[in-house]
């Protein structure tokens, strides 16, 4: 099996949130020469390697013929940009947000001629959006109405363990569960919810089940700001528009879509009106974001974790790994009208793949007006003192003739997850520090159930940096053969997970469990 050639020349910043420095900062006019529709019949990618790649490697799972992809211009584009729905809230008690998401098949029609079954929170894709302030009560009673069971991970939140959605505490098909808990002051931000039930989750989310959840601050420094959400998702369809099972590269590198989704739509048309605060979410399985604002300045305000200590201007395009999030302040440079686009990123596929394109995301219509000025601090960020504990991980890959998912394991410490198992145990309250090595030959990134953690350092090929900032995270990126050492602190006792959120990965192995006690 060949792995592609990839570009290491990249270097690390923002705790996480990386600056590309190896794609030099493009207008709008030099990138469209770049740019083609992924997977469509218009790319340039080497000749008939796209169609040598289908032939080989886009098997259905199931069968032995190729899978043959819907083209990217058969749904509809340019379409406003779709606000994200409210979750209803049903209590008339100040300071409780209780609701109900029922999950089940709901066919959609994404044209007169193409309707699609996808499993849905509510009959909506993405999910109703979620918005509570920092102390509210929450109180959520979940409907199972799929064919397997489920749980919802509430990505991000510092929760109690028993009602984060670990993969042991399955909703059965046709069952039902609440999940309860007080939102931490202090822990305003960006989040989201979807499944983490074990051998489940790749199809989950693929086909459809991921929702926005936002934890608000009474005492919001940027809420005098218009704000905009763009939750980002793939969609792969089939020639028939059913979405598509996932193939051996899907397996082997994540998977990718060849419609790439803003809040549910296809390359809508996004208005920027002046200073504008945007949430950002990746919830693609495995598409890495890379995203160009052209003739904007953009100022990075908040990460996975809330708000960062002061705004920090980006001159690179803003790198979002799956499950990280943002919040940027966009200020358009000019009027005019251009497009979002995501810079191609090589993360060292395996197997006979396409190069990575830049590709078209939106229509992006600018407005400029008077200039904006941010607050000079945003946050206080909690330092966490001396690590008085250790703990490194290393992540491998390892080619399996019996794994008929894609035929390769992705480990951890050389260990395939097992829920039976505890990998590590922690003291409640001590700080500690990890160490993460990717020792593999492609990108993966490290995602931690119940605490925010502090990029300490990043070391690649012999050179050592630290962060430009700080900021409190609970996924970030590691390039192949990088060293990652981070400072964390669990609060709430109980079963943690670990693992990589390039979704096929971690249900092909790449996942630990952490005890805290």
């Amino acid at each position: 099996m060949k792995r592609r050639n990839f570009i290491i020349s990249f270097t690390a910043a923002l705790g996480g949130l990386f600056a590309t420095k190896a794609i030099a900062k493009m207008n709008h006019a030099s990138m469209s020469e770049n740019v083609c529709e992924v997977n469509s019949d218009n790319c340039n990618t080497e000749g008939n390697m796209h169609d040598h790649m289908n032939m080989n490697m886009n098997m259905n799972m199931n069968n032995t013929m190729p899978q043959k992809l819907l083209s990217t211009s058969a749904l509809t584009q340019g379409k406003n940009l779709p606000e994200l729905t409210n979750l209803k809230n049903t209590s008339n008690q100040a300071g409780v947000f209780e609701a109900t998401l029922h999950l089940k098949p709901v066919k959609i029609a994404l044209t007169p001629d193409i309707t699609t079954e996808f499993w849905a929170y509510n009959g909506m894709v993405p999910g109703p959006k979620i918005e509570v302030f920092e102390g509210d009560h929450v109180k959520i009673t979940v409907k199972n109405d799929l064919s397997q069971p489920t749980t919802i991970h509430w990505h991000g939140l510092l929760i109690p363990s028993d009602q984060d959605g670990n993969p042991q505490d399955a909703i059965p098909a046709g069952g039902s569960r609440i999940y309860e808990f007080t939102i931490p002051e202090g822990t305003a931000g960006t989040y989201w919810y979807h499944p983490h039930g074990h051998n489940t989750v790749a199809e989950q989310v693929y086909r459809g089940l991921a929702g926005t959840f936002i934890v608000r601050s009474k005492n919001d420094p940027l809420a005098s700001l218009p704000e905009q959400h763009w939750f980002f998702s793939d969609l792969k369809l089939t020639e028939k528009g059913e979405i598509a099972e996932n193939s051996m590269t899907d397996w082997m590198n994540g998977r990718e879509g060849q419609f790439v989704l803003i809040n549910g739509a296809y390359r809508p048309n996004i208005k920027v009106e002046g200073a504008t605060r945007v949430r950002i979410w990746n919830a693609c399985s495995g598409r890495y974001l890379n995203l160009s604002v052209p003739d904007c300045d953009v100022y990075l305000v908040g990460t996975d974790g809330g708000l960062i200590a002061a705004p920090h201007q980006l001159n690179t395009p803003l790198l979002l790994t799956p499950a990280e999030r943002a919040e940027v302040v966009i200020v358009p440079k000019k009027t005019a009208s251009l497009y979002l686009e995501n810079i191609g990123y090589d993360r060292g596929k395996m197997g006979n793949v396409p190069p990575e394109q830049n590709i078209i995301l939106s229509q992006f219509q600018l407005t400029q007006t008077a200039s904006v000025v941010l607050p000079a601090k945003l946050k206080q960020i909690p330092t966490l003192g001396e690590a008085v504990a250790k703990k490194s991980l290393e992540y491998t890959e390892v080619m399996n003739k019996n794994e008929p998912r894609g035929g390769m394991l992705f480990l951890i410490n050389g260990k395939q997850h097992d829920m039976s198992r505890i990998d590590l145990e922690s003291k409640l309250h001590d700080v500690e520090e990890w160490t993460i090595v990717n020792n593999s030959h492609m990108d993966h990134n490290f995602h931690i159930h119940g605490a925010q953690f502090i990029v300490q350092s990043r070391e690649l090929n012999g050179t050592k940096t630290t962060p430009e900032f700080v900021a409190l995270k609970d996924t970030t990126n590691l390039r192949p053969h990088e060293t990652l050492v981070v400072k964390i602190q669990q609060n709430m006792p109980g079963l943690r997970m670990y693992h990589c959120h390039i979704i096929e990965h971690e249900t092909l192995g790449m996942m630990g469990q952490l005890m805290v006690k």
